[in-house]
């Protein structure tokens, strides 16, 4: 299931808005669980601290307060995470290496693009709630990623998100038999019709 699906199933509430794919078309669909920095804008001291703590499957959530003048993360910093086994990296700020990132297949989401490298003096905290493009995402949240964008499912809500997914993506598969089979029918379009004729 995608991002669009998961959204779907949170009332449409709950995602990131403002950050783009900046990995190769093809990479994989992106799933872990948040392990969250908040950093001085332009410093990336605790995102290399974060990346040196997380666990396999986790991914980097990076408040970076949206500035876009320094890159917070280049392609060494990709590599170490992927090769400690990071799902990927949300970051509310800018990267650097952009090319070799649109490449890879290792996922990443971010703000923008720079050229200038950061700072590595601090200060910056490590598994704390932070805001990333105008969604609050906590530790150990589930964040799912891919050409649609982010998604962020609270971890106290995400086994009964999922499967709320999952019957969403079987009710999506029946209507794209419908379409196919020219049989399908929108009574909820005519029932909000109807509802805005009442209304007038």
């Amino acid at each position: 299931m995608g991002s669009a699906q998961i959204s779907d199933c949170m009332n449409r509430l709950y995602g990131v808005v403002g950050l783009s794919p900046r990995h190769a078309p093809t990479a994989a669909r992106m799933a872990g669980v948040a392990i969250t920095v908040k950093t001085r804008p332009g410093d990336n001291l605790l995102i290399h601290k974060a990346i040196s703590l997380a666990q396999p499957g986790d991914v980097i959530v990076v408040d970076g307060a949206g500035e876009l003048t320094q890159a917070l993360v280049g392609e060494l910093m990709a590599m170490d995470a992927q090769g400690r086994g990071v799902a990927g990296f949300v970051i509310d700020g800018a990267i650097r290496d952009a090319d070799v990132f649109a490449r890879e297949a290792f996922p990443c989401f971010a703000r923008g693009v720079s050229h200038k490298g950061p700072y590595k003096s601090g200060p910056g905290e490590i598994n704390v709630p932070v805001s990333v493009g105008g969604q609050v995402v906590n530790p150990g949240d589930v964040v799912v990623g891919d050409a649609d964008g982010v998604v962020v499912i609270p971890a106290d809500v995400a086994e009964a998100v999922l499967v709320l997914a999952l019957k969403k993506e079987a009710d999506e598969a029946s209507i794209k038999e419908k379409i196919r089979a020219g049989t399908y029918a929108k009574p909820w379009m005519d029932s909000a019709l109807a509802a805005l004729q009442g209304g007038k």
